[in-house]
């Protein structure tokens, strides 16, 4: 009963978010002019609102833990003797129904966790490899229902449902991006297909990704929730939940890092091949909403996609009308770039923590959210409502796995920068100056 109530929580918290927007494209649609000091008044109580909702949250999750010493009982001496072989305890304190002992691996930590778990394996209780704020190893010892969130009973006829829905909302915005409007001409409805066909997919995919990768690793999660939306894009995108923690940080690692590759993985033949059909035009004649070109130096890999793309054609204009489908492809990179943020609860945030710890993934997201603010308030405002979004959805603290104090082999230490280049790549615009060496025309130049 807590996890769901906790879950209908983050989705009211979206709802909360959303309904700023949702009202600015109300009045927009009725030709209201909406002045800046109410669409500011809107976003800061759509925040006053998630804040108020973030306070009265009961997480689940485990407790950042800090050991200040103390005696413990013979029941608490008892159980850390258990841990004598693997586990030398200098001091130890009890935070509720958590066990903290600081102390010293007497191993290496993946054979000590290994040998932890068997010690334990005819109790209640659950260990943990944690750390502190200094990374020095913690063993924390709970009772099992402490440690595990409890898979709910599966009901995948929500989730068939809500595939259903964000695919009718997204054929409707594919068709709307074509100037059709379903609710007048249903019967145009296969024009709207390409996006979303292609734009189910690669969210899909990305989902499907987590979902394996944590099947493989045997944590329990469940089938993606498809977000739909009847305006702009059709969609919001999908997620899947967790219902177990990771076992290691290299579980936690594979977990993360599947969904962005997999989504990449169609993502970017969607934009290459919907690159073929779009059109190229001079910056002055790209002009209206959904209809409105996409700079080529907005991005490094959509301009290097482009230039193979559309070749010499760029030369001749700078922005692109994006075909349907290679509109789909680009919010796919869109996507995975917002993921890999290396930033609490998103992926990136995950694959920060599983390659740096704790401590220093903490220091990274509220670098990383900061510089997102900034670049919100003078580059891209659109970034300001999803640094909003991210801070109170995702926070800043990654979700740590069972065993913290492992680490990653050289192989997914290369593909975990591999990813952080693929967000710099999607991220960062074109220099001015590259733009001659790579055949496209800018104006700016």
């Amino acid at each position: 009963m807590e996890k769901h109530q906790d879950f209908q929580r983050v989705l009211l918290m979206i709802l909360v978010c959303l309904l700023p927007l949702f009202l600015l494209l109300v009045l927009a649609a009725g030709g209201v002019t909406v002045h800046p000091l109410l669409f500011l008044a809107l976003i800061l109580a759509g925040c006053a609102a998630m804040f108020f909702l973030m306070r009265a949250k009961q997480t689940a999750s485990m407790p950042a833990v800090q050991v200040t010493g103390g005696a413990m009982h013979k029941e608490d001496i008892e159980l850390a003797a258990r841990a004598a072989d693997v586990f030398k305890v200098e001091k130890g304190h009890r935070i509720g129904d958590l066990l903290v002992m600081e102390g010293k691996l007497l191993m290496d930590p993946d054979r000590a966790y290994t040998d932890l778990d068997q010690s334990y394996k005819d109790t209640d209780v659950k260990p943990l490899l944690q750390e502190d704020e200094a990374g020095r190893p913690l063993l924390v010892l709970s009772r099992e229902t402490d440690v595990q969130m409890h898979a709910q009973r599966s009901r995948p006829a929500v989730n068939l449902i809500l595939f259903l829905l964000t695919l009718v909302t997204t054929t409707g915005a594919g068709a709307a991006h074509l100037g059709v409007n379903l609710w007048s001409e249903p019967a145009r409805a296969a024009l709207g297909l390409p996006y979303a066909l292609a734009l189910m997919l690669i969210l899909g995919a990305h989902e499907m990704g987590h979902y394996l990768a944590a099947r493989f690793h045997c944590v329990d999660v469940t089938l993606p929730y498809f977000i739909p939306i009847p305006f702009a894009l059709g969609t919001f995108g999908a997620f899947i939940r967790m219902q177990s923690l990771p076992e290691d940080r290299r579980a936690l690692f594979d977990v993360a890092v599947a969904g962005p590759l997999a989504g990449l993985a169609f993502a970017i033949p969607a934009l290459g091949i919907g690159l073929h059909y779009s059109q190229v035009v001079p910056t002055a004649e790209a002009t209206g909403a959904l209809h409105a070109g996409v700079s080529v130096n907005s991005s490094v890999l959509f301009a290097m996609l482009s230039r193979i793309a559309l070749g010499d054609t760029l030369a001749q204009g700078h922005e692109i009308v994006l075909h349907p489908l290679a509109f789909a492809g680009w919010l796919g990179l869109f996507v995975t770039a917002l993921n890999l943020l290396p930033i609490g609860q998103l992926d990136g945030g995950h694959l920060a923590h599983a390659l740096f710890g704790r401590k220093n993934s903490h220091t990274i997201a509220m670098v990383a959210l900061f510089s997102l603010i900034l670049l919100g308030l003078f580059v891209w405002s659109s970034l300001l409502i999803w640094a909003i979004i991210v801070y109170f959805l995702a926070g800043v603290k990654s979700a740590p796995p069972r065993n913290d104090v492992s680490r990653l082999d050289p192989y997914r230490v290369a593909i975990g920068a591999f990813a952080f280049v693929l967000l710099f790549l999607i991220a960062m615009p074109v220099p001015h100056a590259l733009l001659q060496g790579l055949g496209i025309n800018c104006p700016y130049v």
